[in-house]
């Protein structure tokens, strides 16, 4: 393999593993904020010490979440001096601006608040207490926001100028890069994303033991102490989670589908050849169908989409998804790689001075199979959300291992959902690493085997194997202590006899 060819694998494995622990700490900051707000709010106190209780429970989880995603982003940063550096050298005067901000004020804030949060309960006042863990989930979001807009000058550059005496893009104005309109498309969808990963998280733990207590106080006995205990355990803590996650993942579910139609168009208009690859339209047709299964024989979603096959389609549905006309004309793969010949060249020149046959199309099999899997393992959370709304009804809880058992499955879902949007949107911006701008500046561009940093494949190779290693080792670390906390649940309130009041369980630092 060519070191342009590890390089890219490199990139990816860190990437895709740092994204499954991004959307959860997100999303869940978010949520257990919320959780704590009614905890805090509520006169009830059987409702104050249900959702205190949550709010810790999934407050441990959150912290494991946080640590591990911080040990794995760090790489991120450092990939592009490793094995990007001609990429940093033509646009890291634009790309380092969003990331800087991101790293003085995002992490900042979410990493000295969640401090704070840890180490300030019984300290702080509760409403102090409370705020702390609002600034937590407001950095989050706000680190999002600089990531986000790092990635869409990839995807399409403004606010820049290019030099032609450095040979390198030079920021022109950092509002335009941070209110970049591929960024304000981007962003909503993004966190949306976030948030059903955090809401299909709680609402499949929260169901895991709505069922487990509903069973135990049934086994027992309703008219026993212990037995009683375990039926308020699943009515009064697990059964208002489980509604708090669906009531999450519907609003969630909303914004995802209408910041996705609105992405999506605007991706029509930005990288019609993305958008072209992801729907296997090799030819350009008007009243273009959306592809549901598409096979071919051996060369099936080859380079030059020959041999590719639409079993089943939908009429009209990629024209009207992509201009809101269901009879409008889009453009194929082919035309499109017609007129990327004309427009940028036959040939690109790589970073080791040899001529190459550009080739602009992105590797079809990949980009159509990720978009139809971001879309397709959505569908469980969606599931598991009229199934719980069904399964607690009128004040029910459940004992039907049928379901919990499915929303154990759900859980893992919405990552793999995110994972497969962002590899869709990497791999269909391919061969570019900075994609053209259709209307901007056209020298503004780069392709990916210009932005790769002089390095013998070997020694690409040897940081590969060390951090697939190492993060197989986090991995394992990761699910272990999420698992304990998951699977351990909240005990069971005791009444203090002194007092007479309900304890709440400290938050744990076994890890």
């Amino acid at each position: 393999m060519e070191a342009l060819d590890v390089a890219r694998w490199q990139f990816g494995i860190t990437t895709v593993y740092h994204f499954i622990f991004v959307p959860l700490t997100i999303g869940l900051s978010f949520l257990v904020a919320i959780m704590q707000t009614v905890a805090t709010r509520a006169k009830d106190p059987v409702k104050v010490d249900a959702w205190t209780r949550l709010t810790k429970f999934f407050g441990s989880m959150l912290i494991v979440n946080f640590g591990i995603g911080i040990a794995t982003g760090i790489v991120q940063e450092f990939q592009f001096g490793m094995n990007w550096s001609e990429y940093s050298r033509f646009v890291g005067d634009v790309f380092g601006a969003p990331l800087a901000f991101e790293g003085l004020v995002a992490f900042f804030l979410e990493s000295v608040f969640l401090g704070l949060w840890i180490f300030g309960w019984n300290r702080l006042s509760p409403r102090l207490h409370l705020l702390t863990i609002w600034c937590v989930a407001i950095g989050t979001t706000a680190s999002a926001y600089f990531i986000i807009a790092a990635n869409s000058f990839m995807q399409h550059p403004v606010g820049a100028t290019y030099n032609p005496e450095t040979g390198r893009a030079e920021l022109e104005s950092i509002i335009t890069v941070l209110t970049n309109p591929t960024t304000l498309a981007a962003f909503p969808h993004v966190v949306s994303g976030a948030w059903l990963v955090a809401a299909s998280f709680v609402a499949g733990i929260a169901s895991w033991h709505m069922v487990r207590h509903h069973n135990k106080a049934i086994a027992l006995g309703a008219d026993s102490v212990e037995g009683a205990a375990h039926a308020k355990q699943a009515k009064d803590v697990f059964r208002p989670a489980v509604r708090f996650g669906v009531l999450a993942m519907f609003i969630s579910a909303l914004v995802l589908v209408v910041s996705g139609d609105i992405q999506g168009k605007l991706m029509f208009q930005q990288q019609p050849m993305k958008m072209a690859s992801a729907e296997a339209l090799c030819e350009t047709e008007t009243g273009a169908s959306f592809s549901i299964l598409t096979i071919g024989g051996p060369d099936a979603f080859s380079q030059d989409c020959s041999d590719v096959t639409h079993l089943i389609e939908i009429p009209n549905v990629t024209s009207f998804m992509a201009t809101n006309d269901p009879n409008a004309t889009l453009q194929g793969v082919e035309e499109l790689e017609k007129q990327y010949q004309q427009e940028f060249g036959t040939e690109v020149t790589a970073v080791d001075g040899s001529t190459q046959t550009a080739e602009y199309r992105p590797n079809l099999f990949v980009t159509y199979w990720s978009f139809r899997l971001m879309i397709g393992l959505a569908a469980f959370s969606a599931i598991l959300a009229f199934w719980a709304l069904w399964a607690t009804r009128g004040g029910r809880t459940t004992g039907s291992k049928a379901f919990q058992w499915f929303a154990l499955l759900a859980i893992p879902m919405p990552f793999l959902a995110n994972s497969a949007g962002w590899v869709f949107t990497e791999m269909g911006r391919q061969p570019w690493v900075v994609a053209p701008n259709p209307t901007g500046d056209p020298t503004i561009r780069l392709m990916t085997v210009q932005g790769v940093s002089h390095n013998p494949a070997w020694m690409v190779i040897l940081s590969l194997v060390a951090f697939t290693l190492l993060y197989g080792v986090l991995m394992v670390v990761w699910f272990k202590l999420m698992r304990r906390n998951a699977a351990a649940g909240i005990p069971l309130p005791r009444r203090d006899e002194t007092t007479d009041e309900l304890d709440t369980p400290a938050l744990s630092f076994g890890y």
